[in-house]
């Protein structure tokens, strides 16, 4: 496998995942993995690709560089650059991918505050008199 180049969106996160050939080896922004993502949960997130296809994390390394919105967002942004750097790889695998939705972008944003409006749907409070 050579060097595969995809990126992944969620929120504001944007991640560029270079993916290849080798021993388990995934950075972050020049970090492992496991400290740039310390909870558990968050390791899953990055891990899921790899255990829907029945392959192990260990077969690939990859390089990742992240940025903006926050962790939960940034996470998903690699599971989708992750999952469609697979599928350049080996096509055959999308079918499993897109069953789990991995596949998919997720596309909510926060919606925008309006002018005259507290929040984006919350109003100022109504006075009477």
């Amino acid at each position: 496998m050579a060097v595969t180049n995809t990126s992944g969106r969620r929120k504001t996160a944007v991640a560029r995942v270079y993916l290849q050939a080798g021993t388990g080896k995934f950075t972050i922004n020049g970090k492992d993995y496991k400290t740039y993502f310390p909870t558990s949960l968050l390791q899953y997130v990055i891990e899921q690709p790899f255990l829907v296809i029945g392959s192990n994390i260990d077969q690939y390394d990859g390089n990742i560089n992240v940025d903006g919105g926050g962790f939960k967002g940034q996470s998903e942004a690699v599971r989708l650059g992750i999952s469609k750097a697979l599928v350049k790889d080996n096509a055959e695998v999308k079918p499993k991918l897109r069953a789990k939705g991995l596949m998919t972008r997720d596309n909510r944003m926060v919606e925008r505050k309006k002018p005259g409006q507290k929040k984006a749907r919350k109003k100022f409070q109504f006075v009477k008199r």
